[in-house]
């Protein structure tokens, strides 16, 4: 029978990755089944053969053999003077596999055929990548820089599967070229315009808790459990790990000697500075850790309303904030708990009195003092100390809404001294 080009398209759509050879099987006997229920309104007497090796394709139709004047169906029975000539010894109430000739479909019919198995071949690729990526949420992949536009980079596995990696889910620091290998973590796979689209990301908490597992065996063997990653990509990361065997310190093993294992990730994170620290269910000692590398004097502790107040020396007090509030913002999400930072300096040290910064609401706007506190200025002498420009660059105000402020300070106790006189 003639092969209508069937076995070149077979060639191509047995190439298709992660189908298994029983479905693109299924899926090649229904299309001609279907092509057959169009044309004799029913496949139920006909049986389709694809040879899984070299493509070629067979139809066999089945029918009855039965008196010429008997005929009833032709499509499930034959005269019997049409029977003898296949063969001279067949007899009434025998069956007669007859081959059918693909070309007798017609041109259109044929081509109707072949685009779509071409179709239903493309839905099985889809649905065989999403579910391929699916079950890989989580997991570093690498990929191959294809394409870089300006809100996205186009990827591509080892098997020639597009990826994205959106500007949103890369470290600010990230700069790639074409050709370049990326690391990445798998974060979602969604369908957009009917295709399947796998999202990475380098931002996200997962891939670093993967870099560990990769670089500290002790947590991939399972004697240590990462319990929590906050992160502020490419600033700082936190993680909160817990050993179940007393022997191993499992800060000290994700560190590694003099930070043998911990500068790999540092470096793939773009010098992102990570905080490994000790889990506990001792809410009090927990802060006091995620805090680091900043020393507490102090703190009370509200359980009910998950709020902290906490005390440390004036040199303390930058170092539990950090840089624009990154090191208390990374502490509270891992704690769960508000933060609120003090320093523990008794009022006749300071020579002066000082001034809670919400005395001054009716000259500066609430917001103006928000900013302020969110990063531990809560007093009017915690706000005259520093430089106009250190204090800009630990809050998001602009340096004249700074000095504004300082002037109405700097007035009042000008006011309190002449009243003293």
């Amino acid at each position: 029978m003639s092969s209508i080009n069937l076995i070149e398209s077979f060639q191509e759509f047995k190439e298709a990755e992660n189908i298994d050879r029983p479905t693109l099987m299924k899926v090649l006997e229904d299309v001609f089944k279907t092509l057959l229920r169009k044309k004799y309104g029913s496949d139920e007497n006909f049986d389709v053969i694809v040879n899984d090796q070299t493509g070629d394709l067979e139809i066999f139709r089945r029918r009855e053999i039965v008196e010429d004047d008997d005929v009833e169906d032709e499509n499930a029975q034959i005269p019997y003077s049409q029977a003898v000539k296949i063969e001279p010894d067949y007899s009434v109430g025998e069956e007669v596999y007859e081959e059918m000739d693909v070309l007798d479909f017609g041109r259109r019919a044929i081509l109707a055929a072949k685009q779509t198995l071409a179709a239903r071949i493309g839905d099985l690729k889809k649905s065989s990548l999403m579910k391929k990526y699916a079950d890989r949420i989580g997991e570093i992949i690498n990929g191959e820089v294809y394409q870089i536009w300006k809100k996205e980079l186009l990827l591509l596995d080892e098997d020639g599967n597009e990826l994205v990696l959106p500007k949103s889910e890369q470290i600010p620091a990230d700069f790639f070229k074409k050709g370049e290998t990326v690391r990445a973590v798998v974060k979602k796979v969604e369908m957009r315009s009917n295709n399947p689209v796998i999202i990475l990301s380098r931002t996200h908490e997962s891939f670093l808790e993967k870099l560990l597992e990769l670089e500290v065996p002790e947590i991939m063997d399972g004697l240590i459990t990462v319990k929590k990653v906050v992160r502020e990509p490419g600033e700082r990361a936190k993680v909160a790990v817990e050993s179940f065997d007393d022997r191993i310190d499992p800060v000290g093993a994700c560190v590694g000697m003099k930070g043998s294992r911990i500068h790999g990730i540092v470096r793939e994170l773009k010098n992102e500075n990570i905080d490994v620290i000790n889990f506990t269910n001792n809410i009090n000692l927990m802060i006091q850790r995620v805090l680091t590398p900043a020393k507490i004097n102090r703190m009370d502790v509200n359980n009910d309303k998950h709020h902290a107040d906490v005390f440390l020396e004036p040199d303390q007090v930058s170092l539990a904030i950090g840089k624009k509030g990154v090191n208390i913002k990374l502490a509270q999400e891992m704690t769960g708990y508000t933060i609120d930072v003090y320093r523990d300096v008794a009022e006749e040290d300071f020579g002066e009195f000082d001034i809670d910064l919400d005395e001054f609401s009716d000259e500066i706007d609430s917001w103006v003092i928000d900013e302020f506190k969110k990063v531990g200025y809560d007093t009017a002498l915690s706000i005259l100390g520093p430089s106009v420009e250190e204090l800009a660059r630990r809050t998001d105000l602009e340096e004249e809404t700074i000095r504004d402020v300082q002037r109405i300070l700097r007035e009042e106790f000008e006011r309190d001294e002449e009243s003293a006189e």
